[in-house]
This record gives structure tokens, sequence and C-alpha cells, in this order.
């Protein structure tokens, strides 16, 4: 059987740690992708030698150009520039939705058939403009965003209550933004509520500091944004398909009446397999977790509507 092909575009902190957890989990080839002169060369030739040493054998490319991404069977696209302190992830807009629009031109060209999963910040709207400029179906182009929001609110329920990580699920909705929606009710303990678990101001410090997770972390490095969960997140997506392992996961993908909200991407549980997205899931909310999910959507197409898209 041949191996998978990975291509991750983008060979920053977000890109080359995912090709080093693509590596280490063995789930394909991988073809790390950047403008930069030598660098994605440079980082894959040095993951290649860690190969001996860790056992994994997959081959590392690294490229400033396109043809050896071709008929890749996922593409992760990490490009676009990082946030700073005190910047909004909407400031990254414009320029990022060009970087994301050539880069899903070029990938649509040279792999006609994959899979493309967006990581490039704000995150709903550049996985819209990948989803327009690629004219892929819906299951095939989809967001980031959920399974990262959803390891913070893990992690901090686990330390909390100083437990083990893999017995906590969370669950977060909406865009991957300050306006995101952890929901506390759905985010268990070995299948018991946190609600049921911790006082409300303890939940409510937690999902705070979930919404907040991505700008705590911009302001303790001063330069650059987190990269080690982020690109954990995408490769367990990555993996859910490879393996068609069909893992129900929050991930932005387009809605098209669900939750009452149309023709936009916003972060919602799916079933990933092999087919990328297939089906999403609709939970019951509260009157006023609906509420948050429309505000969250509203700022998204606030974005959208910025674009032009």
């Amino acid at each position: 059987m041949a191996r998978k092909k990975i291509t991750v575009v983008g060979a920053g902190n977000v890109g080359a740690t995912a090709a080093h957890w693509l590596a280490a989990k063995e789930l394909g080839d991988v073809v790390l992708v950047d403008i930069v002169e030598g660098m994605p060369q440079g980082k894959a030739l040095d993951l290649a030698q860690a190969g001996p040493v860790e056992g994994y054998d997959s081959r590392m490319i690294g490229t400033n150009g396109y043809k050896e991404t071709a008929n890749s069977d996922i593409v992760v696209i990490t490009s676009g520039l990082a946030r700073k302190p005190g910047m909004s992830r909407d400031d990254l807009l414009k320029t990022n939705a060009g970087i994301v629009s050539s880069v899903t031109e070029e990938v649509v060209k040279h792999s006609p058939n994959c899979i493309i999963i967006v990581v490039s910040n704000p995150l709903d709207a550049m996985t819209q403009v990948a989803f327009k400029k690629s004219g892929f179906p819906k299951n095939r182009v989809l967001g980031m965003a959920g399974v990262l929001d959803s390891a913070r609110m893990r992690t901090f329920i686990a330390q909390e209550l100083n437990v083990s990580v893999e017995d906590v699920t969370a669950f977060v909705l909406g865009g991957h933004g300050d306006t995101m929606v952890p929901l506390p009710r759905y985010s268990t303990v070995a299948g018991i509520p946190i609600t049921e678990l911790l006082p409300k101001e303890r939940v409510d410090a937690i999902t705070t500091r979930t919404a907040n997770g991505g700008a705590e972390i911009v302001s303790l490095l001063k330069t650059g944004s987190a990269y080690y969960a982020p690109s954990a997140a995408a490769v367990e997506m990555v993996e859910c398909i490879i393996k068609d392992k069909k893992r129900i996961l929050p991930c932005a993908v387009l809605l098209e009446g669900e939750y009452g909200i149309n023709n936009l991407f916003v972060g919602v549980p799916c079933k990933i397999g092999a087919n990328g997205v297939e089906e999403i899931i609709q939970i019951n909310l509260t009157t006023e977790e609906r509420a948050a999910l429309h505000k969250s959507a509203g700022s998204v197409q606030e974005l959208v509507n910025l674009l032009n898209l």
C-alpha cells in the first residue's frame, strides 16, 4: 500500500512542528512548502535525520514550489502572518486572505482531489477563502480551531481537578476568537459534566481562559504565537482522515442551515473520516448558548463581508 502524501504549506513554527508530529506518527510522507529559500529544505532535512533516532520512515521533502506537492492526499495550510502582541486576529485579515487565496490556487492545481485543512488566522474567514477559491465540495475544506480550543479547555479542566487529560472531554463551538462558545454542560470528566464537579465561578474562569487561550500565549511569548498545540490539533484532524477514524471533533465547516446559520464557516462538532467532513452533528443548545453561537457567527460574518466573499 502506498504511503499517504501530506503537504504542509508554511514552514514556520506551526508548519514545521506539524511536519514533526506527522513524521513521528508515520501518517505519511511529508512535503514542507515555504517561500523562504532554503528554510523548508533545511527543516525537512533536519526532520529526516531525526528519523533513524525516532524510528520513523516518513520521507520529508522541503521545497519553495508546488511541483513536489502533486497528488497530495491532504494539504494543511498554515501560511500567513502570525499574531503579534496587541494585534487582533482580524488585523491579519486582508494580508492573510491574499496569502491563503494564492496558496489554495496552487494546491488545487497540483492536488485536485485533496482535502484541505486550514490553520491560518483569522481561522473561520480563511477557511471560507480557501473554500471559495478551491471550488471543492464542502466536505473537503475544513478549519482547525475547535480541536485546539477544546484541548486548551481540557488542559485547564484537568489542572483544576488534578485528573488525567485523557478522561476530560471539552466542547467549544463558534468562531476561533474571543467570541468562541465553550459549553460546560457538554464538557465532562469520565462522562460527568464539569458543572457537577466544579462551582460556577471556577467553570466561568475556565471558559474565559479558554476563549483567551491564544492571546495568553502571545503575550507570554512576546514574539509569535502558539504552535505546539495548534500543530498537534491539525495533525489529529489529518490522522482522523487518513485512518478513517470517524471521530467527533469540533471543526470549522460550512453550515447550510445547521444551528440556524447559513453559508458560513463556523466551529461545530463534526464526524471526521476518509471523506473529510462526513456529518455535522447538531446538538440541542439552550437559548443562551444558541445566542452566544449566533453572536460568534456574527463576528465571523463581519470578516467575511470585509473580504467580499
